[in-house]
This record gives structure tokens, sequence and C-alpha cells, in this order.
């Protein structure tokens, strides 16, 4: 499923961006090939620049990406979340971000990072001071309720989507058995002049019968069973015509449904 076929994806950026303006947590949202599908709100240099920027830093930062969930410490000191975007059971994307820390940060390890990932200690630790310090909780509840957020936006966007879709389908199909109501209503006139011809014989072929005395009393034999099937006609097609006026009804009603 491309959540890209439903949703607004306008939307979900101003929502993800409102989100990270108030808490000064970063987000970006990624389809199920892990493709950036909105722009990253809130990115740090510290992150993007020189953390991903050299190879090692990139390699751990991918393995973070892949095997962490919900929210978490990465390798290199900050706290970074990550949730599931789901329409029933099924995922769709997920909704990623973080790059805060939560705590003051201590020089010295973040020292020992740089010279592990091979970067310039004064440039990490000036990036590493512009990096937003948010409380523990604050980052867990934040990223919970963003998580919470975007699967309700999501789910609302796809039913809506869905529902848009089903009552085309729906159109569509109630012209389709309208026209074939219309077809009905004329064949069942068809068997209704049918039953009327059917009848005429029946009344000449009794006439007939009777001026011929004893030697047409099979001809008049012959007279009732057209009279029996015509009467039976005539039923038969009133029977169709009340069927189809309750069909046409039925989809007038479906119809005139209003909110």
């Amino acid at each position: 499923m491309d959540i890209k076929q439903f949703m607004d994806m306008g939307l979900l950026q101003e929502i993800q961006d409102l989100f990270s303006d108030a808490t000064g947590l970063a987000a970006i949202a990624v389809d199920m090939e892990g493709n950036y599908i909105t722009k990253g709100s809130n990115f740090t240099d510290f992150c993007m620049k020189y953390t991903r920027g050299s190879e090692e830093g990139r390699r751990r930062c991918v393995k973070c990406d892949n095997e962490c969930t919900g929210t978490y410490f990465c390798h290199a000191g900050l706290m970074d979340f990550s949730a599931d975007i789901m329409i029933e059971d099924e995922k769709v994307g997920a909704i990623i971000g973080g790059q805060v820390l939560p705590n003051e940060p201590d020089l010295d390890y973040f020292r020992g990072i740089a010279h592990e990932l091979g970067i310039n200690e004064t440039e990490y630790l000036k990036a590493l001071a512009k990096v937003p310090v948010r409380s523990e909780k604050m980052i867990r509840s934040a990223a919970q309720m963003l998580g919470r957020v975007v699967n309700q936006l999501v789910n609302l966007e796809y039913i809506k989507k869905l529902n848009q879709k089903k009552v085309e389908a729906f159109d569509k199909e109630s012209s389709n058995a309208l026209a074939a109501v219309n077809e009905i209503r004329g064949k069942a006139a068809e068997l209704q002049r049918v039953a009327s011809m059917e009848k005429i014989l029946a009344i000449n072929a009794s006439i007939e019968a009777a001026r011929a005395g004893q030697a047409g009393v099979g001809f008049a034999i012959v007279a009732r069973e057209i009279s029996d099937v015509s009467n039976n006609s005539a039923k038969v097609y009133g029977e169709i015509v009340e069927q189809v006026k309750m069909i046409e009804n039925s989809v007038k009603a479906m119809n005139d449904v209003k909110l």
C-alpha cells in the first residue's frame, strides 16, 4: 500500500512541522522502503552534517534506523524515536526523528565519539551545543503523541479515500441497476402484450370450438389451456412489475442518503 496514493502529504508535512516547532524534536516520515516522503523538520547539523557525514557514523546511524524502535538512545548519545504508521494490520510507513539530548552533554564522552567517527572534535562540539535538551519523559511523551496523531490522520485520510471510491463505484453500479430495471420493465411489458394476445386467441378458439360442437371438444381444451397460460403470464407480469418497483425504490433510497 502506497501511503502517497491517499494521504494529503501537505497536511502531514504541516503536522510534522508544527510538532517540531513546538517540541524542538526533529521529525520526518518515510515509506515502507525507508524513502523520505516529507521534508525533514528541525534536523540538526550535529546529526546530518557531522555524524551521518562520516562513513562510520552513517553506518551506525543506518543500523539504528533499521533495528531500533520506539524511543531509544542512538549510538551518538542522542535520543531518537520511530513510530510505525499502520492501517489495520498493515504497516505503510513510519514517522521517525528525535535528535535531542535528554540532559546536558558530557563533553568528554562526545569528544570520544568524534574521535571514533573521525570527526573534528571542535566542530563536533560546536554543533552539539546547538542540539536541544529535553527531559527524557518529555521526549518519550512527545514521540508517542506524534505517533498517535499521525496514525489517526493517516487512517482518516485512508477511510476518506476508500469511501470516496466506494461512492464512485456505487454511483456507477446504481446507474447500471436503474438501466437494468428499465430494460426489465420493457421486457415485462412485452410479456403483458403476449399474455393479452394469448387471451384473445383463447377467446377466439373457444368461440370456434362452440360452433364446431362435439367435433370441437379437443379444440376447446386447447383454448382453456391457452387461457390458463395467459392468466399465469399476467400474474407473473404483475409480480415482475412489483419487484422492479422495489429495486428501483431501494436504489433511489440509497441515492437519497444524506448526513
